[in-house]
């Protein structure tokens, strides 16, 4: 059976940019129909008509509620359409791009992608895998100046996806040839 993967690219660069380098490699060796999100054709952030439409009830929304919804519908339907999300993160000043963070507000739906129970938040799509690609100018990843990977893994696992693997290219202005051959062989180690 093909597998479906959710490719999405974060980076305000659309050449040169090395997450996006590392995403098309990966979405490249994982093989699969591919549903294609970049995140530079913005992303609204929440605003008030956001939260009240999320917060009414599904069957008593208004027309203009449906319509402030209707594009976090859409990237949820992406996410719940993927067996494999591949997301490239080019890290900016120690955390992820703004558009992602958008992404992330639209995304994580009480209802939809988690739900509260009395043990707490539980993430509705499990079964779903994630490879987030990291790429850093100089902040190793992993370190205690990365609140990349970890809020990234914890986002994934707040909406379900506990299978989450990250490929790094990090301190890319130390040396370049260096990351990029560590993430070049964390990709080729990929199952597919």
């Amino acid at each position: 059976m093909t597998q479906t993967i959710l490719h999405i690219d974060a980076s305000a660069r659309t050449a040169g940019s090395t997450s996006r380098q590392l995403t098309a490699s990966i979405v490249e060796k994982l093989g699969g129909d591919v549903i294609r999100r970049d995140l530079t054709a913005a992303i609204p952030q929440i605003d008030e008509s956001w939260v009240t439409a999320n917060f009414t009830p599904a069957d008593q929304r208004t027309e203009a509620q449906k319509n402030a919804l209707a594009l976090s519908d859409t990237l949820v339907e992406e996410i719940k359409s993927a067996d494999v999300l591949v997301i490239g993160v080019p890290v900016y000043n120690f955390g992820i791009p703004a558009a992602l963070k958008a992404w992330v507000d639209q995304i994580a739906r009480a209802g939809l992608t988690f739900k509260y129970t009395e043990e707490g938040p539980e993430g509705l799509l499990q079964g779903k895998r994630a490879v987030i690609a990291l790429a850093t100018g100089g902040t190793p990843v992993g370190s205690e100046i990365d609140f990349a990977s970890g809020y990234m893994r914890h986002i994934m696992g707040f909406i379900g996806i506990t299978d989450v693997e990250i490929v790094a290219a990090d301190r890319l202005m130390a040396d370049a040839e260096k990351a990029m051959a560590e993430a070049t062989a964390q990709i080729a180690a990929l199952a597919a």
